[in-house]
């Protein structure tokens, strides 16, 4: 849970400039690759939270399967 803590952080920071600097200046609009950006490392962050255990056993059985040649 650390790690999903820590990154919500970082979002809200990100939305908190992307709303407005330190003067009080509006900045604008986000972009929309900014938010998609955003949105897909929220989401990854929330999957690795629940299924952590889930997603390291497969990419074990991944990396155990490859045989070099």
């Amino acid at each position: 849970m650390h790690i999903s803590e820590r990154a919500m952080h970082l979002l809200a920071r990100c939305f908190a400039r992307a709303a407005g600097d330190e003067d009080g200046r509006e900045r604008g609009d986000v972009p929309g690759w900014v938010l998609v950006t955003l949105m897909t490392a929220a989401l990854v962050t929330a999957i690795w939270a629940f299924a952590e255990d889930q997603l390291l056993s497969i990419l074990r059985n991944a990396l155990d399967s490859v045989t070099p040649d």
